[in-house]
């Protein structure tokens, strides 16, 4: 019977430890690049006009999110800079980058991405707004 428990105990740590560990053989690889919003205002002009250009406000509007294949499920939010350049790392696999049920105005979304082990995946994104 003392070995049937110590055979118990040794096998509860190891389930407890196997859980606290990091995983090892967790892939990951590196989606980036810009976000594009526009037109902000019905007239654009060269130079642009600071008040037409995106801000913070506009890029968690016009939120881009990593969804699963299937589309059921937010896997994250881009967090583009003002200039609109964005970095996420993410786990090895296919995603689908598109805006949520609200916004239907992603020139190049929905759109299906592979990230691959320690690479770096490139997509620009391109938000026409539809203001004329």
């Amino acid at each position: 019977m003392k070995n049937i428990s110590k055979i118990a105990i040794f096998i509860w740590t190891v389930i407890l430890c196997s859980s606290c560990e990091p995983n090892p053989t967790k892939e990951n690889g590196v989606l980036k690049g810009k976000i594009s919003i526009g037109p902000i205002c019905p007239v654009e002009t060269i130079p642009p006009n600071p008040a037409c250009l995106p801000t913070q406000e506009t890029y968690k509007y016009w939120a881009v999110y990593v969804w699963t294949l299937d589309k059921k499920e937010k896997i994250a939010q881009l967090q583009p800079e003002l200039d609109g350049n964005y970095s996420l790392q993410l786990a090895v696999g296919r995603y689908i980058l598109d805006l949520d049920d609200q916004h239907r105005f992603g020139k190049n979304l929905p759109a299906s991405i592979i990230i691959k082990n320690n690479e770096t995946t490139i997509f620009d994104v391109n938000i026409d707004t539809g203001i004329r």
